[in-house]
């Protein structure tokens, strides 16, 4: 025992060495950003260290806690709060345990003195090529199992990543690290390769949302930030619609995913083409269904905006039938009360183990409207921070959360609440005025 106590001891000293180096917040950010698309017990860990340097080198006199730091803190406070009220107290109690990064998370920022631009550069490009390295690697994972298969689906969405890591978180994290490369004013060849990499793996990944924000905020980015000369521009923007309109028109699984969101506007109940002929057929609803049938069928199937639009459906039935509007369900117990609905409205079982797939109504649902106010809060903050500072990686990760939101509960997941909450606070905490004080 004698000898774990004197490597601890070794280790904490070497720590608190390294922390005279401005580089180790940098090292220590980028490795809760490189471990999250690893195993949750990895990311938990680079989460501890982050906090025990943090702490432990914590200074009364470089404690500042910003009013947009103390958003997230408030935030888990009301989650706190909710567990008087909560209809299931055990699930709220444990979901205390996985939100409680947005507690200890801004503390540690807080601890720190501002940071300069060039810490938060070196953790995002650390991040970004690591990106790069995950998306090689699914790449030639996708390729063996092409061989061994002949799916061409192995390609594609989940099956590219698998569905526990989920095509949409890694869209999102491979979207930030794109967006690096995109601004970076001096471009190796090494540097415009990772991008080109990054877009085709975004695209590979098909998450509908991610590519059309992405090809915004690119259109934006050589529109109103890029200085390069307009030539250039006009190429860069060509090729990226080019490259945008060809898969949406050419590479078939990203096509489909497209195609039965437009065609479920306008037809009700489209025959599902992707439906195995074992299993009989399935029936797509439509936006008009998902929002005004009362019973449905076990073989009907809904595509992900009819999906997110019955869900919008039955939180407005939620408010309407119980006293939420203040205080919610509680937080992570809305999940019975969506398996109530499910099952009255006569869905497939399998769509009561989903969660709304919608933050703001996620959060609404669990902590009630304070909850609500109090992310559109942060959401607001960040992004007004990073325009009025004209940090355009700032601003994509602003807008890519804003819109995200619409469509995830990404606060829901380790993974989501690890990538949100880092970024925010550490965009947050960029001394942009004063670039010569870096933490010692």
């Amino acid at each position: 025992m004698n000898h774990i106590s004197d490597y601890l001891k070794k280790a904490f000293n070497k720590m608190t060495d390294l922390s005279k180096n401005k580089s180790l917040l940098a090292y220590l950010i980028a490795a809760m950003f490189i471990t999250l698309p690893l195993k949750h017990n990895i990311g938990s860990l680079t989460c501890i260290v982050f906090l025990l340097v943090s702490f432990l080198k914590a200074k009364k006199t470089d404690f500042s806690l910003s009013g947009v730091l103390l958003l997230p803190i408030l935030l888990y406070v009301l989650m706190l709060i909710s567990s008087i009220w909560s209809i299931e107290s055990k699930l709220t109690i444990k979901g205390l345990q996985k939100e409680i990064l947005f507690l200890v998370i801004p503390l540690a920022f807080s601890t720190f003195p501002k940071m300069n631009r060039n810490v938060v550069d070196k953790a995002i490009e650390w991040f970004s090529f690591t990106m790069i390295g995950f998306s090689i690697f699914y790449f030639l994972k996708a390729i063996v199992k092409f061989i061994n298969t002949g799916d061409k689906g192995v390609f594609f969405y989940h099956e590219l990543v698998s569905l526990e890591l989920n095509a949409i978180y890694m869209a999102v994290f491979g979207s930030l690290a794109m967006f690096f490369f995109l601004v970076k004013k001096e471009k190796s060849i090494i540097d415009k390769i990772g991008f080109w990499i990054l877009i085709v793996f975004i695209f590979l990944l098909s998450s509908k949302n991610i590519i059309i924000v992405d090809l915004m905020m690119i259109i934006v980015y050589y529109s109103f930030f890029s200085s390069v000369s307009r030539g250039t521009k006009k190429i860069m923007l060509l090729a990226v619609i080019i490259i945008s309109i060809s898969s949406v028109l050419f590479i078939k699984p990203v096509r489909n995913r497209f195609m039965i969101e437009f065609e479920t506007i306008f037809v009700d109940s489209s025959l599902n083409n992707a439906t195995e002929e074992n299993q009989g057929p399935i029936y797509n609803i439509s936006l008009k269904q998902a929002w005004s049938q009362d019973q449905f069928q076990q073989n009907d199937f809904f595509p992900g905006a009819a999906f997110r639009l019955f869900q919008i459906r039955i939180f407005k039935e939620m408010v309407q039938e119980e006293s939420i509007f203040f205080t919610g369900f509680g937080l992570d117990a809305a999940q019975y009360k969506i398996r109530e609905k499910i099952k009255q409205h006569n869905l497939h079982v399998s769509y009561g183990e989903l969660n709304f797939h919608n933050e703001y109504i996620q959060i609404f649902a669990e902590l009630g409207v304070v909850g609500f106010l109090i992310v559109l809060s942060m959401l607001f903050f960040t992004l007004k921070k990073g325009i009025i500072n004209k940090d355009f990686v700032h601003i994509a990760f602003a807008v890519t959360m804003i819109v995200l939101f619409l469509t995830e509960s990404f606060l829901s997941r380790q993974r989501g609440i690890i990538f949100f909450i880092v970024f925010y606070c550490m965009f947050n905490s960029v001394n942009y005025y004063n670039e010569q004080k870096i933490l010692k």
